[in-house]
C-alpha cells in the first residue's frame, strides 16, 4: 500500500491522511469543496477542520475523485455514515480493482440497518475480505497534533489488516489488528449514542458518578447487541470498545458529547445543529438505526432508547434524566 486515496476532507479524514503521509505513503485527499483542496496544496493547512495543523508534503489534495482514485492501492472512505451509500455509488466506477476499501465512518445505516462494511461490500460489489475498518479512540485534533494514540484495524483478512497496519504506523499512531469486524463496528457506532447521553448528563449538571454509570451501562448494552450479532465479547474490552467509548464520553473534543451537552442545557435539536457549524454528530441519526437493530434482535438498550426519544421525539432531557441509567433494577449484565 504505497499510494492511498482518502475520500473526505473533514477533521478525521484529514487527520488520517496526515497519519498515512507521515508513515511515508503517497496520499491524495479528496475534498468536496475545491477551495479546501486548494488551501491544502498551497498553504499546507485545512483551516476549516484542523486549524493550525501543518500537513506534510506527501499529502496532496484534489476535488476530482477520479484524480484521487487513479492508481490507489487503498481507498479510505471518510464521509458521514448516512451519506456513505450515495457517495460510494458515485465513486464505484472509479474504484481501482483489487484495492483495499477502508471505512473510517462509525454508524449503522438508517433503513437497511447495515454496518458500514456491509454497505461497502454491497455497493462496491466486493468481498468482505477486501474491506477494512479503522476505529478506536480517534479524536482527530489530538491525532493531528501527534499526541500518542492507538487504534484498531479490523478486517476478516488478517494479512490485509497487517498491510494497512504497516501503512499507517507512525511514532505517534499505533494500530492493532482485529478480525472481529462486527464487534469493532458496533463499538464505534454505539459509542456515539452513549456519548450523546453523557453530554446530556453533563448539560443537566450531573457529575462523575452519573457519567461513570452511563459509560459502564452503555458498554453493557453495546456488548449485548454485539453478542446477538455474533461479535467477540473481548472486542468490547479493548480499544474499539471501551477505549473509544471513554474518549468520546469524556472529551470536549468529541462532537457527540458536545452536541448532547447542548441538548442537556435546554437547546433544541435545531439550535444544537446550528451551533455545530455543519460538523456531523453521527449519534443523532445512528441512535434510531441502532435502536431498530436492537429491537429486531430482541436486545434491551435503554440508554439508546432514551437518546432516540430526546433526539427524535423532541423530549426534554430533564423529563427522562432518571431513565438514562436504566429503567429496572436487575442483575448487572
Amino acid at each position: 500500500m504505497e499510494r492511498i486515496a482518502v475520500l473526505g476532507a473533514g477533521s478525521w479524514g484529514t487527520a488520517f491522511a496526515k497519519v498515512l503521509a507521515d508513515s511515508g505513503r503517497d496520499v491524495v485527499l479528496w475534498a468536496r469543496r475545491p477551495e479546501i483542496a486548494e488551501a491544502i496544496n498551497t498553504r499546507r493547512e485545512n483551516a476549516d477542520y484542523l486549524p493550525g495543523i501543518r500537513l506534510p508534503g506527501k499529502l496532496v489534495s484534489t476535488s476530482d475523485a477520479a484524480v484521487a482514485l487513479d492508481g490507489a492501492d487503498a481507498v479510505a472512505l471518510a464521509v458521514p455514515s448516512q451519506t456513505l451509500r450515495h457517495n460510494l455509488e458515485t465513486w464505484k466506477p472509479l474504484l481501482p480493482k483489487g484495492s483495499t476499501l477502508v471505512s473510517l465512518a462509525k454508524g449503522v445505516e438508517l433503513g437497511t440497518l447495515k454496518r458500514m462494511s456491509e454497505v461497502i461490500t454491497e455497493v462496491a460489489g466486493v468481498g468482505e475480505h477486501e474491506v477494512a475498518v479503522v476505529t478506536g479512540p480517534n479524536l482527530a485534533p489530538e491525532i493531528a497534533q501527534e499526541q500518542p494514540t492507538a487504534a484498531v484495524i479490523a478486517c476478516v483478512d488478517h494479512d490485509r489488516a497487517v498491510e494497512l497496519q504497516e501503512a499507517c504506523t507512525t511514532g505517534y499512531f499505533r494500530p492493532y489488528t482485529n478480525t472481529d469486524v462486527i464487534g469493532c463496528e458496533l463499538g464505534g457506532a454505539c459509542k456515539n449514542v452513549i456519548a450523546l447521553s453523557c453530554g446530556m448528563a453533563t448539560g443537566l449538571g450531573f457529575g462523575d458518578n452519573t457519567i461513570a454509570t452511563l459509560i459502564t451501562r452503555g458498554l453493557a448494552e453495546t456488548a449485548r447487541l454485539g453478542a446477538a450479532l455474533g461479535a467477540d465479547p473481548l472486542t468490547f474490552a479493548g480499544l474499539a470498545g471501551l477505549g473509544d467509548l471513554v474518549a468520546s464520553c469524556s472529551s470536549p473534543l468529541a462532537r457527540n458529547r458536545s452536541f448532547g451537552e447542548r441538548l442537556g442545557r435546554g437547546e433544541t435539536l435545531e439550535q444544537a445543529l446550528e451551533a455545530a457549524h455543519g460538523q456531523v454528530a453521527e449519534g443523532v441519526k445512528s441512535c434510531s438505526s441502532i435502536r431498530a437493530l436492537a429491537l429486531r434482535h430482541g436486545v434491551e438498550m435503554p440508554i439508546t432508547d432514551v437518546v432516540h426519544r430526546v433526539c427524535h421525539d423532541q423530549l426534554d432531557p430533564r423529563t427522562v434524566a432518571g431513565e438514562l441509567i436504566g429503567r429496572k433494577t436487575k442483575p448487572e449484565r
